[in-house]
């Protein structure tokens, strides 16, 4: 124990002198976070929806039929009430509610005239906006159609809601998405880096040759990253409530052991790519470009999962992001709490096992 803080001390050294890395390390995330949050904005298919209809009669029937027929819906069924529609959206069961009132089909025959809500999840402004504007557009259409088939001219009003978003702000979809990449970038970066620093420099022979186990020279590695990690994520967070307006509705539990856990992630699969880089530059353009497209692309960061091809879809699985971004929204947004993201956070400790095995296996015991 006393060999491994000596060692956690001198990586705080060797980081504290460097002013470029600190900047690199604590300024940089502020930076990307004020610009995407403000200036990123972004064809969505394939989303689910659900159906709370106390008659279904023909027409709603009809209705439901052809809006599961489009290219931009999947029916995932009924609701009993409308007491389930928060409770299907907090759970991700469906991405739009269609509620259909009491007489749908009577009132439309005798006056002509009826109405339809349509619920979506304002987390995601962008893509509510979007699924909001397909479903109305269907279902004009529906409404165009019957008045050339029946005598009577009929209306169909649509109220639209956005939930927890309702004034669709693109920072509460992006803010989530943007300390995902932040948190993985840094972390894999500065870890491989500096253990690739060690090789090219020799001292790594050094280290190598005493009797330090590899777990110590991983551990004293990630340990400083760690805690700076831990800062960037406190100053990120101070900056998405304060300047960008994005709260935190969830349990703050919740969304720190999500964000250790997911730095802890970072960490390790920094690691895992210093044991194949043996310079700086390889470890920067292996954890930075490397890494940097498939976190934007394949988190659902910037666009649905649930619209791209199947071969993408299965492998934004394996994507560390996907998951943390998908926790942090039903935190943030939803207000959800531990129950809602057990599926992330087991997946993202099998991850973290995973990479700290492999890591261990690969690293060598001597230099080639």
């Amino acid at each position: 124990m006393h060999t491994l803080s000596a060692f956690v001390r001198k990586e705080f050294h060797h980081i504290l002198r460097d002013r470029w890395t600190l900047i690199i390390l604590l300024v940089t995330p502020i930076i990307m976070l004020v610009l995407i949050g403000f200036a990123m904005t972004t064809e969505v298919k394939g989303t689910t929806f659900m159906v709370v209809a106390p008659e279904r009669d023909v027409s709603t029937s009809e209705l439901v039929q052809i809006l599961s027929q489009s290219v931009y819906f999947t029916f995932a069924g009924y609701l009993p009430d409308e007491q389930a529609i928060d409770s299907a959206l907090r759970q991700g069961m469906a991405g739009l509610i269609v509620v259909f009132p009491s007489h749908f089909a009577s009132d439309r025959t005798n006056t002509g005239t009826s109405s339809v809500a349509v619920i979506t999840d304002g987390s995601d402004p962008n893509t509510a906006k979007t699924l909001t504007n397909y479903a109305s557009a269907i279902m004009l259409g529906w409404a165009q159609k019957q008045n050339t088939t029946i005598q009577n001219t009929l209306s169909i009003g649509i109220e639209t809601r956005l939930l927890y978003n309702p004034a669709m702000k693109g920072a509460y979809n992006f803010v989530p998405g943007v300390l995902g990449m932040i948190l993985l970038l840094i972390c894999a970066m500065m870890t491989s880096i500096s253990i690739a620093r060690e090789k090219e420099s020799g001292t790594m022979e050094i280290l190598l040759s005493s009797p330090m186990q590899p777990v110590v020279i991983i551990l004293a590695k990630t340990i400083p990253y760690f805690f700076l990690s831990c800062l960037n994520l406190v100053t990120s967070l101070a900056m998405s409530m304060t300047v960008l307006g994005v709260p935190v509705r969830g349990s703050w539990v919740a969304l720190i052991c999500v964000s250790l856990l997911y730095i802890f992630v970072g960490l390790l699969l920094g690691v895992m790519i210093s044991t194949i880089a043996n310079s700086q530059l390889v470890a920067l353009l292996v954890s930075g470009m490397g890494l940097m497209l498939p976190v934007m692309l394949l988190s659902g960061m910037m666009f649905p999962i649930e619209s791209m091809p199947f071969p993408l879809r299965l492998i934004s699985h394996i994507i560390p992001a996907r998951w943390y971004v998908s926790a942090m929204r039903k935190v943030m947004i939803k207000g959800l709490g531990f129950g809602s993201i057990l599926t992330e956070l087991t997946v993202l400790a099998c991850m973290s096992a995973v990479l700290l095995v492999i890591s261990l296996k690969k690293f060598k015991p001597r230099l080639e």
